[in-house]
């Protein structure tokens, strides 16, 4: 319940700073052009019976705009003079046109009334971006430097790649660190550059991979190769109850030789299909039931340049928790490799974070091809999937990291050219500055109606993967 709060805590402070600074950026322009603000809420506000929905609300003495926050925490809206938007309010359309209205600015203004709230959250992105790096850097660790290697699946397997193979760049350029750019550049590169066994070498590789396949495939297509030593074990675990202990090493799990940790996860998610397909508890309990082969140095034995110590090898039956885990720990990457950190200066770190903030913006838009595949659909997520990518402990780097991140999915989910969106308006706008025609007002409505029942319709598929992913049916 603690990890659940601190999540929704942090969802919350990001989701409520984007949209107030995105409805801010419309603020600002129609200020700037003397365009009146009705309202200018946090979060929307539909009535309930005699409520008109507002937790909180106030107008500063001689203002037009009522400030306020409503209750239902889905975005947040600033409601513009004589302007079709979101409200609906036909009634004010229906009057004749003021100087203060939206319609009456010539359209360049109503342009970049429109673009305000995306030209807001896209800054945003970038200075924070630009502000992670000042003042924590960037820190990551090398893919050449991973000197154990990388674990295959079959897929990548018959490509020409070795469980092992250290991974140095592609056709595209060097790996930076193992992230969804290494995957990326693997998907679209026609070569690969690798170390096996010393020995550098090339790999040929189609240039049209299916990067959605890969990252959702079990045992993923590419992953860091992790020695399955034990490091720590967990205290009251099946792994304390047969001794486990720091320094041994997993070699096989149900007759199964294994030579990673990868390998040992495996084998859980095996054991994980089969838990499903048990009906009775003692079906359950011959699952969970797992023979573990262990190999350990003798007691006194030590290793160094010139000797070997010797090891032997002990078998156990133990009885894994029902989440089916052993209850021990391996090291982390971090702890298997010595990170770098690249450290910026203030006026170094303005350049690589628009940089950085752009790479994530391409590779974002790059993606979005996938969402209209079967899988890509099923890939959506909604709130609960957008806020479990939050840490489960308060971490600032992580939270702004993140917030920057969301900052450049609502600038680039806001200027699509979905009616109802401000590059639905944006749309209507570059057609009116063309043609010098503007669109009827009752097509606008009408075609505001279509856009909300798009993004009702999204939202709906987006949230409703949460709850079935969640249910365990995805």
């Amino acid at each position: 319940m603690e990890i659940f709060l601190i999540r929704l805590l942090q969802f919350m402070l990001a989701i409520g700073l984007l949209v107030l600074l995105h409805e801010g950026g419309h603020f600002f322009f129609a200020k700037l052009f003397g365009v009146r603000v009705d309202k200018f809420y946090l979060f929307f506000d539909p009535s309930i019976w005699k409520w008109d929905g507002s937790l909180f609300k106030f107008r500063p003495k001689g203002s037009d705009t009522q400030y306020g926050v409503g209750w239902l925490p889905l975005g947040g809206y600033c409601k513009i003079a004589g302007m079709i938007d979101e409200s609906f309010d036909t009634e004010q359309m229906k009057q004749p046109e003021q100087p203060w209205e939206f319609r009456a600015k010539p359209a360049w203004q109503r342009l970049l009334i429109m673009i305000g709230g995306v030209l807001v959250n896209f800054l945003l992105a970038l200075f924070i971006y630009s502000m992670i790096l000042f003042h924590w850097g960037d820190t990551y660790i090398p893919v050449k430097n991973m000197t154990l290697g990388m674990k295959f699946n079959t897929e990548a397997k018959a490509l020409g790649f070795e469980d092992g193979d250290i991974l140095i760049g592609t056709d595209k350029g060097e790996f930076k660190d193992f992230s969804a750019d290494l995957y990326r550049d693997l998907s679209e590169a026609y070569s690969v550059n690798l170390i096996r066994d010393g020995k550098k070498m090339s790999l040929k590789l189609p240039g049209n991979l299916n990067l959605l396949g890969m990252l959702k495939a079990e045992p993923s297509f590419v992953r860091p190769l992790i020695p399955a030593e034990v490091d720590s074990v967990m205290a009251d675990s099946p792994a304390a109850s047969i001794g486990l202990q720091k320094g041994d090493k997993i070699v096989a799990i149900n007759d199964k030789a294994i030579d990673s940790y990868n390998e040992f996860t495996d084998q859980l998610g095996i054991l994980e299909d089969m838990m499903t397909a048990a009906k009775t508890k003692t079906d359950s309990l011959k699952v969970r039931t797992a023979t573990i082969v262990v190999s350990r140095n003798e007691e006194g034995g030590t290793k160094n340049e010139n000797t070997s110590a010797a090891e032997k090898k002990d078998t156990f039956s133990v009885v894994l928790t029902p989440e089916l885990k052993l209850g021990f720990y391996v090291k982390s990457l971090a702890g298997l490799y010595e990170p770098y950190t690249h450290e910026y200066s203030f006026f170094e770190s303005i350049p690589a974070g628009i940089k950085y903030g752009w790479n994530v913006l391409a590779g974002y838009v790059g993606d979005m091809k996938y969402v209209f595949t079967a899988d890509g659909a099923k890939s959506l997520g909604g709130f609960g999937a957008i806020g479990s990518l939050f840490p489960p402990m308060w971490d600032w780097y992580l939270f702004w990291k993140m917030t920057a991140f969301l900052s450049i999915i609502l600038a680039f989910m806001n200027i699509l050219p979905i009616p109802a969106l401000d590059g639905g308006h944006v749309l209507f706008l570059v057609y009116e500055m063309i043609t010098r025609r503007k669109p009827s007002e009752t097509f606008m409505i009408r075609a505001e109606y279509v856009g909300f029942g798009i993004l009702i319709l999204l939202m709906v598929v987006a949230n409703l993967n949460d709850i079935l992913r969640w249910l365990g049916y995805m």
